[in-house]
């Protein structure tokens, strides 16, 4: 009896065990007392283009509506998703993330509700939320030894920075303290993706859309994903795969934007 019972454990985890998971490039972190073996696959989504990017202006936990291009932007991914069945949608309780969700929903030909979330915000930039990037990026550039804004954003691609770096200069210049650092940020960012996992890999698994923001991303993915895959500013819509099995989360391609490319069509 024993040995049926092992053989048929064996068989089970073999089956749910996808054959795409080898193709990927992964890092992995097993959470505790993980127990559930139903895969989820999430399709993170950075929310599309809004009025303060193209102003170039911070926006973290502030929030604009998305412009006629990030509307576009947003179409195209859904239509680019459409065959991906999803079995539950979550998206940060800012306007811009929401909306994306919506209009991805809608173009996807799908009906879910979508699932907001305070922990999928952006990161609090405090008091320098709405102002100019060039101008509140500056001081933290010099402090990193570079002349401004672009040069530090040059240097992050060259591996010379780290993100962490930057947004925690910036946190250490903001007197009232409201500034996340990169920590706070991963910390709640992977704790809502790790109880998203868990209740939806209980619940059966399936296809996850979560749409959030750029720098709570790649912030996030710091320890999942090779840091040569965090250097690049993520595109609006672009999609981030991520599995998790077994406790285990495996990050594909970052930033894909193929997705998008497949909704023009």
């Amino acid at each position: 009896m024993k040995n049926q019972i092992m053989v048929l454990i064996t068989l089970t985890t073999a089956l749910f065990v996808s054959p795409l998971k080898a193709e990927q490039t992964t890092i992995s972190t097993p959470l505790p007392n993980a127990n559930q073996m139903n895969e989820v696959t999430f399709y993170v989504t950075r929310h599309g283009k809004t009025m303060f990017n193209t102003a170039h202006r911070m926006q973290g936990w502030s929030d604009t509506p998305l412009t006629a291009e990030g509307v576009k932007v947003a179409n195209q991914l859904g239509k680019g998703v459409k065959d991906v069945p999803f079995t539950a949608v979550y998206s940060s309780d800012s306007g811009r993330a929401r909306e994306t969700a919506k209009l991805v929903l809608a173009a996807a030909g799908q009906t879910k509700p979508v699932i907001e979330t305070s922990s999928l915000r952006e990161t609090c930039f405090g008091p320098y939320e709405g102002t100019l990037e060039l101008v509140t990026w500056g001081p933290v550039a010099k402090s990193l030894g570079y002349e401004g804004f672009m040069p530090m954003l040059q240097g992050l691609g060259k591996n010379e920075i780290t993100l962490d770096q930057m947004m925690d200069g910036l946190a250490a210049t903001d007197q009232s303290g409201q500034t996340e650092t990169a920590a706070q940020v991963r910390t709640r960012m992977k704790s809502e993706l790790s109880a998203i996992a868990e209740k939806v890999s209980a619940s059966g698994g399936g296809n996850v859309l979560v749409v959030s923001h750029g720098m709570a991303i790649l912030t996030m993915l710091k320890g999942w994903a090779p840091d040569e895959q965090l250097r690049q500013q993520l595109e609006n819509a672009s999609v981030t795969k991520i599995t998790y099995l077994n406790g285990n989360f495996s990050v594909g391609k970052v930033g894909d934007m193929r997705y998008v490319e497949k909704g023009k069509q």
